[in-house]
């Protein structure tokens, strides 16, 4: 008689941390990606219920391999955290509210569109898109159920970020809450540089400051010292014409003559 062999009812989802798909096609696309992600993870690096991530798998529901990777998400209510990839029902089932994707020469109009699709479907509150080499940029906004399509970018404040855009003739430009522009690694190095040798000429001027205010007590001490000696030899002076007048007078010499 052949044992018949047990088939599982249900197989084991596997969730892979890993597309194997690059970053990014270009160094254009990556340096934006990197712009932006630093910049959004320095903005709420104080808040720990804020998730900041670049070329993360989203995994929106669990038993379902469907997913995608933003080229930037931001999940407020996570915490911060190294994950391998965001299953979304192991964070108090929080979809990211806003996604960013920077295009490269190599997406397709398909594929792009399958993204929309999937943010529109998975709760995305903020879609960002951005060619940075048409220097375009198109957003979408959560209106009830759907994503609807933001019609003028430029000027437009993410109600999410606090983050604002403007979009002149040749770049796009991003800025913070506070009005400072979204700077680079080397913008970053080159200001921090700038206010390293700022801070090295002022604890200089400083330490000349306090150099110049010691040598003059030490000039004012020596002058106070010469003084006081020019007084004690007048001292000694005048009790020395005291004492001779007085043995004048005990000598019967008339000292007024």
């Amino acid at each position: 008689m052949v044992k018949q062999l047990e088939t599982p009812i249900h197989s084991e989802i596997v969730y892979p941390d890993s597309d194997g798909q690059p970053m990014a096609d270009n160094t254009v696309q990556f340096r934006w990606i990197m712009v932006i992600y630093h910049n959004l993870a320095w903005l709420f690096a104080e808040n720990p219920e804020v998730f900041v991530a670049g070329d993360l798998l989203w995994y929106p529901v669990q038993g379902d391999s469907s997913r995608q990777a933003p080229d930037i998400m931001v999940a407020f209510g996570v915490p911060k955290g190294d994950r391998g990839s965001y299953k979304q029902w192991k964070e108090n089932n929080i979809a990211p509210q806003v996604v960013f994707e920077i295009l490269s020469p190599g997406n397709t109009l398909k594929e792009m569109s399958k993204k929309l699709l999937f943010y529109d479907n998975h709760g995305v509150e903020e879609y960002y898109l951005y060619d940075p080499q048409k220097n375009d940029l198109t957003g979408w906004l959560r209106s009830g159920s759907l994503l609807d399509v933001i019609d003028e970018m430029n000027g437009w404040v993410s109600p999410r970020l606090g983050i604002r855009f403007e979009v002149l003739p040749e770049v796009l430009q991003l800025y913070r809450p506070d009005g400072q522009l979204f700077a680079d690694y080397f913008q970053t190095q080159q200001q921090l540089n700038e206010e390293r040798q700022a801070r090295e000429v002022a604890e200089s001027a400083l330490q000349q400051e306090r150099q110049a205010k010691e040598e003059e007590r030490q000039a004012r001490e020596v002058a106070e010292s010469a003084l006081q000696q020019e007084r004690q030899a007048k001292e000694v002076a005048e009790e020395r014409t005291k004492r001779l007048e007085q043995l004048l007078r005990e000598a019967g010499i008339d000292t007024d003559r």
